[in-house]
């Protein structure tokens, strides 16, 4: 078989070449038969069979009946296509003329069978019957369940209307830095900058004789902080610190703005200071702003002192701890759990009396009124009375749940309660010992705890510089590259002089002229060593 090349496509397209070989299985059939072949140097169209004279409708174009013929193929005759249903239904539903039965009637709708409407039933009671079994599955799987409750009355438990506190307050005392201390809540130091930034505008405005109004105290404060400021935040800072202003409603007062009339009633701050010798007006300074601050500062802790002292006295055992030798709150002693501080009620506007009531109308415009309005006001006044008169029953409020008793876990079942009460009582002194410690005692304990670390990575520049004593210079730069806590220079120096107060034996401090040279003894065993150094920092804690 000879294979075709390239060149001979473009010969059999031209015009007056060879007639182009095409094979018959190729070609479509079409009804009338065969087709001629092309002549050559013809056109590529094809021509058009005649129209059958027997057809009552025109012949469909002939790109339309290549689709029909391959729809009419002898492989499928008795399904007929969708094309070829429509169009005989479109023949169908053509007026026919008089005297003949059309040959296809419209199709109906499709009405769903029996079988499959019992089939979609027993489908929705079984979806059912395992919807109630996952349901009790539910009930059972919660502790203290005893019946499974209805879904919709589960939904409205799952929803909290409650607004959950962010956690950056939630846990605002832990991710404070520095030494543990009398740490105030986030909300309270929010309220202890309000009051910084309240005394800064109402020293300016007081400063300069001028009328200080809460709608500029407000703005200003709003600027400050980028924080909302509003009379609620004022009845706090009166609450906490109820000497430091007077807080008055006047009116006459100029405002500037067409919002605000001149008689309408404004709340004003004035200040409460110590008058001065000379008799004159004082000045809200500098240094009395941060006394007041401080004044501030200090109620806020002492109103945590109370919800401590509180939260103390409910501890089983009960602990009490003096107030002027607390440092520290409780470690299980959540501070930004503290409630808030309630306002205090501050000056109201007066209150023009208003008529409410048809027999304060009648007592007031008696005179003004004719005998038939008269007579209306009277039986209105009437009706209202006799609508009130019968006391509407109370209804009782529920109980309070009791609390449960503390009842011991399981896990301590089996456990003498002496032996419970010993470790309860030595975890009680613990804690005590840990709120009334001095902040320089603390320091020396974090630095206890460092020790030990610090005594291997001291023996390890020891063994690798292979010099009999260092300077105090490069050890502690030897030390402050190697150390895994991020100390400075001075504080390395003084962790190696702590550790050469207790350890005498092991490292001793030699001082010539200027320089301070370290020396190690290399033979000492490393494990009694940090033995050592743990029970001094244990003996330390436990005073």
């Amino acid at each position: 078989m000879a294979q075709s090349r390239v060149t001979d496509f473009f010969a059999c397209r031209r015009p007056g070449s060879a007639a182009p070989r095409v094979k018959e299985a190729c070609r479509t059939p079409s009804p009338s038969g065969p087709l001629p072949a092309l002549a050559p140097g013809s056109g590529r169209k094809r021509p058009r069979p005649p129209a059958a004279p027997e057809g009552d409708h025109p012949a469909p174009p002939a790109r339309r009946r290549l689709r029909l013929h391959e729809d009419s193929r002898p492989s499928s005759p008795a399904a007929p296509s969708g094309r070829s249903l429509a169009r005989k239904v479109k023949k169908s539903a053509a007026p026919a003329p008089a005297g003949q039965v059309p040959l296809l009637a419209a199709p109906q709708d499709k009405v769903p069978s029996e079988d499959s409407v019992s089939e979609l039933q027993a489908c929705l009671q079984r979806a059912r019957e395992l919807g109630a079994r996952v349901q009790a599955l539910k009930s059972r799987a919660q502790p203290g369940a005893e019946e499974p409750s209805p879904p919709e009355a589960q939904c409205p438990a799952q929803q909290p209307c409650s607004k959950k506190v962010p956690a950056y307050q939630r846990f605002h005392a832990l991710a404070l830095p520095g030494p543990p201390g009398l740490v105030l809540p986030y909300k309270y130091q929010v309220l202890a900058e309000m009051f910084r930034s309240m005394d800064t505008i109402v020293g300016m405005l007081h400063n300069r004789s001028e009328t200080v109004t809460f709608a500029k105290v407000k703005q200003g404060v709003q600027d400050m902080m980028r924080r909302r400021f509003e009379e609620y935040n004022l009845g706090q800072i009166k609450t906490v610190y109820p000497m430091s202003y007077s807080f008055r409603q006047e009116r006459n007062i100029p405002t500037f703005k067409d919002s605000v009339k001149r008689s309408d009633y404004q709340l004003t701050i004035e200040p409460l200071l110590d008058r001065e010798a000379a008799g004159t007006t004082p000045q809200l300074t500098a240094s009395r702003m941060l006394q007041r601050r401080q004044v501030f500062s200090q109620n806020l802790v002492d109103r945590v002192k109370e919800h401590h002292k509180a939260f103390l006295a409910s501890l089983h055992p009960p602990m009490a701890v003096p107030e002027d030798q607390l440092t520290r709150w409780h470690p299980r002693f959540n501070v930004d759990n503290v409630p808030d501080i309630e306002p205090a009620e501050l000056p109201q506007p007066p209150t023009t009396k208003k008529l409410t009531t048809a027999q304060e109308v009648l007592a007031r415009a008696r005179s003004l009124m004719s005998p038939r309005m008269e007579k209306a006001l009277s039986h209105a006044a009437v009706c209202a009375a006799e609508a009130s008169s019968p006391g509407s029953p109370s209804l009782a409020l529920p109980a309070s749940p009791a609390s449960p008793p503390t009842v011991p876990p399981s896990a301590l079942k089996g456990v003498p309660h002496a032996l419970l009460e010993r470790i309860r009582a030595k975890e009680v002194q613990k804690q005590l010992a840990q709120m009334t410690r001095r902040p320089e005692l603390e320091l020396k304990l974090q630095r206890l705890e460092r020790l030990p670390e610090l005594a291997r990575v001291l023996r390890g520049v020891f063994v690798a510089e292979r010099k009999p004593a260092l300077t105090m210079e490069v050890a502690c730069a030897r030390m402050v590259g190697s150390c895994r806590a991020t100390l400075s220079l001075g504080e390395m120096e003084r962790h190696l002089l702590l550790l050469a107060e207790l350890l005498p034996d092991w490292l001793s401090l030699h001082r010539i002229r200027t320089d301070t040279y370290l020396k190690l003894d290399k033979t000492a065993d490393l494990a009694s060593i940090t033995a050592r150094l743990a029970r001094q920092a244990r003996a330390e804690e436990a005073q």
